[in-house]
């Protein structure tokens, strides 16, 4: 569990056409704060609520007001948000609290507590925050006196400026302690964790023109509706509304933490025009290195990322392992698909001394994981690996691409499930890749000459590798592959697969390796993206 201040506040994507900071501020349980803030700026009336005004609400009234919505040109949300809020820096942004006292549902023996997130910094869109309760909808106004500071001279406006997010608690590690489980700020980014966990990759709503040269388009939720939940309820609902120049939609979340923190996603979009370049259930992450290409770092750590893989299961039930990479360029790559069984981002290497790392604990972060509910047809995963040079970005980003365009003027629906957790658990005794090395070939001549070597584990516990050894088919897109060999490894215990690869004059090849066995037993496909240096 990580109950620290932030360890990295920002995703920070550095696309070569500009910088966003979309990430999230995080926290961890309900805290005691002196209240110093200080107010500004007379009461007056607020123009900016338009949406979670009081009144009677439902499932579909949220898809009634995206629909009408994406009829209109887009239009930004107009609150200005106050200048010394917006010029505030990072630091002081951190050190100004929620009221713990004003926690939403605090002392009513709920499962659930709920906190508002301040508008400021990098966080400056006003977002829109309501309540339901039996269908009726109570719209939660700014006031100053929600809001305690430590930083001196910090002051706020007394008119309703709205919030830029929120965060749900819930008793996750043990009783009568509310961790925080899950929050949504900045653009359409959320991020949970589950029962003894600590925060690392994170979700968005949509994502349109990823990595695109001319820019990418981020959506934004701009107004919550958050159900309030009975007192022996073990989830709790939330609706949201997205916007931006090329869609709105309306998106139902409904969130039950555990072991797994797992969320419903039910899901309709409105296109205002054509999107060809679409990401349904993105997720982003961080990976600077780990002990597959580690020689370029200085750094007492073996390994540094919040995921070190990509894990698909495609519509034919074949299991795909991709080892994730710190890229020198800017990588994307597609794996087509028809009716995908789910992917994501997985966190594999459990152990303290794969990191060695006491402040981050990077052994603890949550794998995320989508299961598609549905058929979504034809399409691909699309894995974006982005050059980073520090572990506060988040350069990693997954999505499902459609093939097929969106129509302007149609509607869309669909829906998904997202598990941060534990990996998902392959079928039992399928061989899973624990470890992916490689290094220079000692005496070759050309650099770029590599050794392999991967490491396959038993999913059933205590197994042991008996019968003889599997085939392994390995193939190269560009380049040749020599010395191909599988033996029994008695430490992990499994089989390692180790070849070595002479790429040539070529600046990238694409390798798979498979293993087969003679008898019932299954292996996961190993996938891997070689660039030279």
């Amino acid at each position: 569990m990580c109950e620290d201040p932030i360890s990295r506040v920002s995703s920070l994507l550095f696309l070569g056409v500009g910088i966003l900071f979309g990430g999230m501020i995080i926290g961890g349980s309900v805290a005691r704060a002196d209240p110093v803030v200080k107010t500004t700026e007379p009461p007056e009336p607020s123009s900016y609520v338009h949406f979670t005004q009081d009144g009677s609400f439902n499932r579909n009234s949220i898809i009634e007001i995206a629909k009408k919505l994406s009829e209109s040109p887009y239009q930004a949300p107009h609150n200005p948000l106050p200048k010394n809020l917006e010029a505030l820096s990072l630091s002081q942004y951190q050190n100004i609290l929620f009221q713990p006292s004003k926690t939403l549902w605090a002392g009513s023996s709920l499962p659930f507590q709920m906190q508002l997130l301040l508008r400021g910094s990098y966080f400056k869109a006003p977002v829109e925050i309501a309540t339901v309760n039996q269908g009726h909808t109570h719209h939660l106004p700014f006031s100053p006196d929600l809001f305690t500071s430590n930083s001196p001279g910090i002051s706020l406006p007394n008119r309703d400026i709205g919030f830029s997010g929120l965060s749900l608690y819930y008793q996750l590690n043990q009783p009568g302690f509310y961790n925080k489980v899950l929050e949504f700020q900045g653009a359409s980014y959320f991020k949970a964790i589950g029962r003894g966990e600590s925060w690392g990759a994170s979700a968005r709503g949509l994502a349109i023109d990823t990595a695109d040269p001319k820019g990418e388009e981020f959506p934004f939720f701009r107004a919550f509706w958050v159900e309030k939940p009975s007192g022996n309820s073990n989830s709790i609902a939330i609706d949201a509304l997205l916007d931006s120049p090329s869609v709105t939609g309306a998106y139902r979340f409904t969130i039950r933490p555990g072991h797994n923190t797992d969320m419903d996603v039910e899901v309709s979009l409105f296109p205002r025009k054509e999107i060809r370049r679409i990401g349904l259930a993105p997720m982003n992450s961080m990976f600077l290195f780990s002990e597959n290409g580690s020689h370029r770092e200085d750094d007492y750590r073996p390994q540094v990322h919040d995921s070190d893989g990509l894990l698909m299961v495609n519509g034919k039930g074949e299991r795909l392992w991709r080892p994730l990479a710190n890229p020198d360029t800017l990588q994307i790559s597609a794996f087509v698909d028809d009716a995908p069984i789910g992917f994501g981002l997985m966190q594999r290497d459990r152990k303290f001394a794969d990191y060695q790392d006491l402040k981050n604990n990077y052994q603890d972060k949550p794998s995320l994981w989508v299961e598609p509910i549905g058929n979504w047809g034809v399409g691909s995963v699309t894995l974006i690996e982005i050059p980073s040079d520090d572990e506060i970005h988040d350069n990693i980003v997954s999505y499902w691409a459609p093939k097929e365009p969106l129509e302007a003027g149609s509607e869309y629906d669909y829906s998904y499930r997202l598990h941060w957790g534990p990996s998902p658990h392959p079928a039992i005794g399928e061989y899973i890749v624990e470890s992916t090395l490689s290094g220079h070939i000692k005496g070759a001549s050309d650099d770029n000459q590599r050794h392999f070597v991967i490491d396959y584990v038993s999913s059933s516990p205590n197994s042991q590798p008996l019968g003889s050894l599997p085939v392994a088919n390995v193939v190269a897109s560009q380049g040749q592959l020599q010395h191909v060999k599988v033996v029994k490894n008695p430490h992990t215990p499994g089989y390692r697969l180790s070849f070595d690869l002479l790429p040539g004059h070529a600046k990238a090849s694409e390798l798979r390796a498979e293993l087969t066995f003679r008898d019932s037993r299954t292996a996961e496909t190993w996938l891997y993206r070689w660039t030279a240096n």
